[in-house]
């Protein structure tokens, strides 16, 4: 019998941003130490957005130009499993440590690459309190619901927010 993963919100929302922040605010210290200078390290998904309900984990994006992209990868492997389930390219690498409390996942991307978006998700809600109350009403909706289903939602509605603001050259690190 096959086991299927369900999104479960956290019970103590405010406690699991807390975490995440406590969290985002170790790893970013120890990474700025390895990782080339003109690196970026942000803190994105819910727990960076005030107000968004959350299942309780940690996602960091690492930004950085094309030429560091190798070094910065290398540093990543060398601390972190690499995320099997997602997808690898010349401009995009994932990793986890399912041993850190919250679960840790770090996305590195290419500054201006096709997967270059994390960060400009994280924003727009933060500036629209309105997206939040819609991302908010997604997750309750999916909440005990297989994981799948509800990845399939939360991409949808990420598609129609980046479509709606375009790309711009200000960093936020939220």
């Amino acid at each position: 019998m096959t086991h299927v993963q369900r999104f479960r919100l956290t019970e103590d929302n405010a406690a699991a941003h807390a975490a995440a922040d406590q969290l985002f605010a170790v790893v970013r210290r120890a990474l700025e130490i390895v990782l080339p200078l003109e690196t970026e390290i942000l803190h994105v998904g819910a727990t960076a957005i005030p107000g968004c309900l959350t299942k309780g984990d940690l996602d960091i994006v690492v930004r950085v130009e094309r030429q560091a992209f190798a070094i910065a990868e290398h540093c990543l492997a060398a601390r972190f499993t690499r995320n099997g389930g997602s997808v690898r390219t010349d401009d995009f690498a994932a990793f986890q440590d399912d041993g850190r409390t919250p679960h840790l996942g770090i996305q590195l991307t290419l500054k201006g690459g096709p997967f270059d978006v994390f960060h400009r998700f994280a924003a727009a809600p933060r500036a629209d309190p309105e997206l939040v109350a819609r991302y908010n009403t997604l997750k309750r909706a999916h909440h005990d619901h297989p994981m799948t289903v509800y990845r399939a939602a939360k991409d949808a509605f990420i598609g129609d927010v980046l479509q709606s603001c375009p790309p711009s050259s200000s960093r936020d690190d939220g």
